[in-house]
């Protein structure tokens, strides 16, 4: 049977309270059975790969680089792909939901990868799309990482 992943998006730098935010996302994610997928780099990324760790959880990072040995030292399978940020359509079409931590563009590639492919996207702090007819309700609100992880287990069916 396959493990679900659910992918943790964020800046590669971040500050600490996002840290502490993404932190607990992925500790949440690893103690309810989730495999945490991000693209193995620092911040967000880290930080959720260093929750998931903290509780037993596993870990995927998707590089952008050649270099497993670039991946957080939280990374329990590190994917080395040579593809830069092209490597962001991998870390969302790899997981069931995601959740977006804060976040630049890199982040909103992400989100708006996955919602394209149909996947559930939580944002903490994160990005609010709109279009010219109004506002969009593809990305939906969480205030806590607690809510953030219900939200995306709900939506995939776990």
């Amino acid at each position: 049977m396959a493990r679900q992943m659910v992918a943790v998006i964020g800046d590669g730098v971040c500050d600490r309270a996002t840290a502490a935010v993404a932190e607990e996302v992925g500790r949440r994610l690893a103690e309810a059975g989730v495999t945490v997928v991000c693209g193995g780099l620092g911040g967000v990324m880290e930080a959720a790969c260093r929750g998931a760790k903290a509780a037993g959880g596993r870990t995927v990072g998707i590089l952008p680089g050649d270099r497993a040995s670039d991946a957080n030292p939280y990374v329990d399978i590190p994917i080395v792909t040579g593809m830069g940020e092209a490597r962001n359509v991998l870390v969302v079409k790899s997981a069931d939901a995601a959740i977006a931590v804060g976040g630049r563009y890199g982040t909103l590639s992400e989100i708006a990868l996955a919602l394209k492919l149909g996947k559930p996207v939580v944002g903490i702090r994160s990005w609010q799309l709109a279009t010219a007819a109004g506002p969009d309700t593809g990305v939906i609100p969480a205030e806590t990482a607690a809510e953030a992880v219900a939200l995306a287990l709900a939506m995939t069916g776990t």
